[in-house]
């Protein structure tokens, strides 16, 4: 054999060997890699999701705790119902404060809701229209949660600026059965 032969022989063994690696070592890996990238790609879509999911839930929790403090100071705002006489004792002291005979006051029937009862009290006042106006004023600072309706004024014949105001007025509590 002369060394041509070898040559040509050493070449072709090279050439068969860089095949049979390629064919059996380098392609089943690079198979093998791009399966874990397509692997990482959807686990970091997931990780993704994950994170807007977790950004989501922060939000949804400093919400929850806001709508808890705004249920908390609403609920301070809603005496126990063994303080109706409390606040009915604080209006009528707001109405004479500002000049208001009280005439009547009656309790209607209460309604129970979510939470909490609705005390409507029927009220007759007498007395001037501008202290009527202060008396609506000082009631809407009022710590307590209260609603006017039915509100009817009437003006009495008999002196400049006197009135007469039927009213109900709804004080609310805190249900605590």
């Amino acid at each position: 054999m002369n060394s041509s032969m070898r040559h040509l022989i050493f070449f072709v063994l090279i050439i068969g060997m860089a095949y049979v690696s390629w064919a059996y070592m380098i392609k089943p890996a690079n198979v093998d890699l791009t399966q874990q990238r397509a692997n990482m790609e959807i686990q970091r879509a997931k990780l993704d999701e994950l994170e807007r999911a977790t950004t989501a839930a922060e939000d949804l929790t400093e919400q929850l705790k806001k709508i808890e403090d705004a249920i908390a100071v609403f609920e301070s705002k809603l005496p126990p119902s063994s303080e109706i006489h409390t606040v009915l004792e604080n209006v009528t002291l707001i109405a004479q404060r500002h000049g208001l005979t009280p005439k009547t006051i009656r309790t209607l029937k209460s309604e129970k809701n979510r939470g909490y009862i609705e005390q409507p009290l029927e009220m007759e006042l007498h007395g001037n229209f501008n202290a009527y106006y202060a008396f609506l004023l000082e009631l809407e600072k009022m710590d307590r949660i209260t609603k006017i309706r039915e509100l009817k004024l009437k003006k009495k014949s008999q002196s400049e600026g006197q009135t007469e105001a039927r009213f109900v007025m709804s004080i609310f509590f805190q249900d605590v059965a």
